[in-house]
This record gives structure tokens, C-alpha cells and sequence, in this order.
């Protein structure tokens, strides 16, 4: 085993597949599969699963990466100590729902942080993507919701991937519509009132189950509705069309301006929002600190954070 094949292991896995990381590692995929291959023999594991669909981390695999980045990082600092390398860039993946929130302390550890290079990854997307990011450790974490109506089948799912959800706070339902629109003034709606607007839900692909909603209340029946899959498009609906979506409340104007309002919807439901990591996976110090200023981040709109 070799520290060769251990950066082997963590390309293919930040990149998902061992066509890419071949490229970017400037060798051939056939020189690539084999060193990986040898790796398997030599420890007696497999590490990648391979199917007509691509790879993905097995039990043993997702194990071993752990250990593998550990060591890497730790002969990285020897070389820096000893060698007077220059350190490697900053690393950190985060899968993620479509929060705001995520987004504005994204921009804040970044603003913080004082390393001259660095690469990281956001991913704003589809829920039952995020669970695979973060199965696979493609993500070192991503940011779900759970409700009374998701939870069981969510943590079902979470539980066989070797998942653990952390819970960040719990938020009351609000809407998000624009300030022009004829309910803006409210402080509170029920989903009868918002019956004759249309609804705005983020789209989830092939897994367009109403347990993977990002809107809560998921299963109510609405007259209009429009999918989309990304904010800035769901946003200019909300403002063109007087359309509505469900979601947490927290809104940050810095981020999206003052053309959208948050109004609290009337439901006894609740979003309990949270981050999820592979139990086998061990937080980096980017992504801890990525953790630390999202609790910042929701504390400051007034939120209970756990």
C-alpha cells in the first residue's frame, strides 16, 4: 500500500467516477482501475462497488477512506513541518436543500478564512442526491429536513446507509412571496388563502416522492403548481406570477434582496432541520467550522439552535 494509492482512492471519490479522476490525475483509466484493483487484493476488501451505473463506496470502502484521508492529511503537515511544502489547498463538499441560510454561511466561512488556495464544493440539490453525496462521501455532510410525515421513511433510508442526522433547529412553517403580493401584508396565511396562487416546489427527478419534498405539506393538493430546481428561477416566479413555496422562513436579504417576504403559515407542522454525515466519516476542521457559523447564522434570526 502506498501513499500514491490512497490519493487514488480520495480522487475517485471526489470526483464519482474513474473516468474523471483519471483525467484530472493525468494517467490512463485502465493504470487507474488496476492500482485500485492491487489496493483491493493487497487488504482483502473491496472498496468500490462497480455496476453499470458507475461506482460507489461499500461498507469496507467508506471505512477505509476515513483512514486514508486521515493519513494523507497527517503526512501533508509532515511535509509542511520538514519539507517546507507549501500546504495543499482546503478542501470541503457540502450537500444541501435549498436554504438560504446554508448558502449565507457559506459566503461567511469563506470571507473568514485566511489560506491563499482553497476548493470547495456547494450543492444545492435534490434530496435523495444529497443522501448519495453524502453516502458515498462526495459530501462531508448535507442539509435535510425532517417532519412528522418524512421522518420515518427518511431516517429508514438514513439508517441503511450508515447515516446519522444531527438536528440544527426546529422552524415553524412560513411562505416565501413577493412583497407586491396581495397577501404580503399578513402576518400569518392558511393554505386556503394562497389556494388560487401558484405553488412552487422544487423538482426531484426520479425520485419524486413526497417523502424527498422540500416543501413541507408536501401531500396537500394545490390548483397550480410549478416545478423548478433552482432558486434564483423559483424566485423569479414568486415575484412574475404571485406564486408561493413553503419552506423554513429564514430569509437572507443580503443574499436575495428585499423583493421577497416571509410570512408564517398557519399548521401545527414543523421542519426539525439538520445536518447529516456518514457514521464511519470524521469531520474535517473546514467542515466543522462550516457547522459552527450555520448555528451562527440561524441563532442571528432568532431560531433556538440545538
Amino acid at each position: 500500500m502506498t501513499l500514491q494509492q490512497l490519493r487514488y482512492i480520495i480522487k475517485i471519490v471526489e470526483c464519482g467516477s474513474i473516468s474523471e479522476a483519471a483525467k484530472q490525475l493525468f494517467i490512463s483509466q485502465p493504470s487507474l482501475s488496476n492500482a485500485v484493483k492491487e489496493l483491493e487484493n493487497e487488504l482483502g476488501i473491496e472498496i468500490f462497488y462497480r455496476t453499470s451505473k458507475g461506482i460507489s463506496l461499500s461498507a469496507d470502502g467508506t471505512e477505509f477512506l476515513s483512514y486514508a484521508r486521515q493519513v494523507i492529511e497527517q503526512t501533508e503537515l509532515l511535509e509542511q513541518r520538514y519539507l517546507n511544502k507549501k500546504p495543499s489547498k482546503q478542501l470541503c463538499s457540502v450537500s444541501t436543500q435549498h436554504y438560504a441560510f446554508a448558502v449565507n454561511a457559506f459566503v461567511n466561512l469563506l470571507k473568514s478564512m485566511d489560506v491563499d488556495e482553497y476548493e470547495f464544493t456547494l450543492r444545492e440539490t435534490r434530496t435523495y442526491e444529497i443522501i448519495e453525496d453524502v453516502k458515498n462521501l462526495r459530501s462531508e455532510l448535507g442539509i435535510i429536513y425532517l417532519s412528522d410525515f418524512n421522518e420515518k421513511v427518511i431516517n429508514k433510508i438514513l439508517k441503511e446507509n450508515h447515516l446519522v442526522f444531527n438536528l440544527l433547529f426546529e422552524a415553524q412553517p412560513h411562505v416565501f412571496i413577493s412583497r407586491d403580493h396581495p397577501l404580503a401584508k399578513k402576518e400569518r396565511v392558511c393554505l386556503e388563502d394562497l389556494d388560487d396562487f401558484p405553488f412552487l416546489a422544487f423538482e426531484q427527478g426520479e425520485y419524486n416522492s413526497f417523502y424527498f419534498s422540500e416543501e413541507i405539506l408536501s401531500t396537500v393538493p394545490h390548483k397550480k403548481t410549478i416545478h423548478v430546481s433552482d432558486r434564483a428561477t423559483l424566485f423569479n416566479l414568486l415575484i412574475g406570477l404571485n406564486g408561493y413555496t413553503v419552506c423554513s422562513g429564514v430569509l437572507s436579504r443580503d443574499l436575495n434582496g428585499d423583493n421577497i417576504v416571509s410570512v408564517r403559515l398557519e399548521t401545527s407542522e414543523r421542519m426539525r432541520i439538520g445536518w447529516i454525515i456518514n457514521e464511519q466519516a470524521r469531520l474535517s476542521a473546514v467542515a466543522a467550522n462550516y457547522i459552527a457559523e450555520l448555528k451562527r447564522v440561524i441563532a442571528e434570526y432568532g431560531y433556538t439552535v440545538v
